[in-house]
């Protein structure tokens, strides 16, 4: 009997035919059965006569399942058995307790997310480099799109494309006569005929990332576009929505993000973003996270649809220091995907210091929400992380990493801002595990050379210092009452104190 563990992938795979359009001539699906779930899955056509249907199990046990489809073969039963989950199979991530993560298996989870828009795109070379620096821990979030993209820094064509047919000629594009606003009309596609291979790189970097620990955040449409992908209308958009969801859906790590600055999609109105969010509710079983992304407007992120609030700045020096603000507002985990990138391109939103996003990062994380990496140096390559990935050449990521390492040690399941001083950011957990007392004091770009606490007689608290930038954490020993911590005067320190 086959076996899979617990939240692992079971695939059933069928011959059928392929003359026609198995697109959308034929179609597939299957029933999974145990004593604990029932769970009817949809099916795709995955090339050269061969269909597919994927399922992720929540239970451990015997199972059974049967599939049904247009033609003949399509007719089949089978059973396996579901093990536990081994290594660093916690699950799917959930929302745990309003404001923020878990794994399935109530694992805490803590997002630092990086961003690779075009990286499954990326010829072979530059894949593997994103590997290894990906082997380095720094991140447990990616966010990357289907669609290639067309952008400054982003002429080339990608590796495969999602549609049979020819691209528009991308030999003349310089940054002198790029433009946003482009002629579809020399592209050739077949909207009713997919590229299976464009989606098996898709999941090949899914399971990659899985490999490490990174959640998959699939956006799943995006406006920088030369080849009509952003302009499609209702029936082939439905048909590519229902595709990549059948695809994707039963990998435990996907994350799904509707559009990447869907404000900018001009063709869309917000019936069409409702519509997608309902296809995707019925057809993903699995219920995994959901989100949209802006470039000014926020969506309206108290629809139930929304798991979580996938944030652009819209200020160029307040956006972070709003996540309370926005907690309270959509009662949903707040992750700031897009807060300026580590770099020196020319665009603001592109050039800020390695200092500046890691103070970012961390005046997020003491509020209660989450933020998202990106890097944008220049090179002689053009291949830059935010987009292609490749190397990192920044300072942040390994700030970021540390600010992980922290955010692990937290009592509960996350943080929210306390009460402090007016120059400093306090946060303290969400849910106070009883008698533990935690606090961590953030001075960001302040510069103290002591600090004055004062507890209530008879406690004891455990003072540490942590250098957020020299990523260092000391002892400062054991203090009651009213007590006095020496700091170093430079920006990035934080104090933890732990009652004991």
């Amino acid at each position: 009997m086959d076996t899979v563990e617990k939240w692992g992938l079971f695939e059933v795979s069928l011959k059928g035919p392929s003359a026609g359009n198995p697109f959308t001539e034929q179609s597939v699906s299957a029933t999974f059965r145990s004593k604990n779930e029932i769970v009817t899955v949809g099916g795709f056509y995955d090339g050269d006569g061969v269909y597919k249907v994927r399922f992720m199990p929540s239970f451990t046990g015997d199972y059974v399942y049967e599939t049904v489809g247009s033609f003949p073969e399509a007719e089949s039963a089978g059973d396996f058995t579901v093990t536990e989950p081994t290594g660093n199979n916690h699950g799917p991530v959930r929302i745990a307790n309003t404001y923020h993560f878990a794994y399935e298996d109530t694992t805490p989870y803590y997002s630092v997310g990086t961003t690779c828009y075009a990286w499954a795109h990326q010829p072979e070379e530059v894949h593997k480099q994103t590997l290894e620096e990906l082997d380095k821990g720094y991140f447990n979030k990616m966010r990357f799109c289907v669609f290639p993209k067309h952008y400054i820094h982003n002429f080339r064509d990608p590796e495969t494309f999602p549609y049979e047919g020819t691209p528009v000629d991308n030999s003349n594009l310089t940054e002198e006569n790029f433009s946003y606003f482009v002629d579809f009309s020399g592209n050739n596609w077949n909207f009713t005929r997919f590229n299976p291979e464009h989606f098996r790189r898709m999941e090949r970097c899914i399971v990659e990332l899985q490999e490490r620990g990174i959640e998959a955040d699939i956006i799943v449409m995006h406006p920088y576009d030369r080849w009509g992908f952003s302009v499609m209308n209702r029936e082939q958009d439905d048909l590519y929505w229902n595709y990549v969801i059948a695809r994707f859906s039963a990998y435990r790590n996907v994350w799904w993000s509707l559009a990447n600055e869907y404000d900018l999609m001009r063709a869309k109105k917000l019936e069409d973003w409702e519509h997608y969010a309902d296809l995707l509710c019925k057809k993903d079983p699995y219920n995994h996270m959901r989100s949209i992304h802006n470039c000014i407007p926020f969506y309206d992120h108290t629809r139930p649809w929304i798991t979580h609030c996938s944030l652009q700045r819209q200020d160029l020096y307040r956006h972070v220091e709003y996540t309370t603000d926005y907690r309270t507002r959509y009662q949903k985990p707040i992750v700031w995907d897009e807060i300026a990138y580590e770099g020196n391109i020319d665009m603001g939103w592109g050039n800020i210091s390695g200092q500046e996003l890691t103070r970012r990062f961390w005046e997020a994380s003491m509020r209660g929400g989450y933020a998202g990496h990106g890097e944008t140096f220049m090179n002689p390559e053009d291949i830059l992380w935010w987009s292609h990935g490749g190397k990192l050449h920044g300072e942040s990521p390994a700030r970021i990493r540390f600010l992980h390492e922290i955010l692990t040690q937290t009592p509960g399941l996350g943080l929210k801002q306390g009460p402090g001083a007016f120059d400093e950011t306090v946060a303290v957990p969400d849910e106070m595990i009883p008698v533990t007392g935690y606090e961590i004091h953030y001075y960001g770009f302040g510069r103290p050379s002591f600090r004055d606490f004062v507890k209530p007689a008879g406690e004891n608290w455990r003072v540490e210092v942590i250098d957020t930038w020299n990523m260092t954490i000391t002892d400062a020993g054991v203090h009651s009452g009213k007590f006095r911590i020496a700091l170093p005067g430079h920006e990035y320190m934080a104090v933890r104190l732990t009652r004991v």
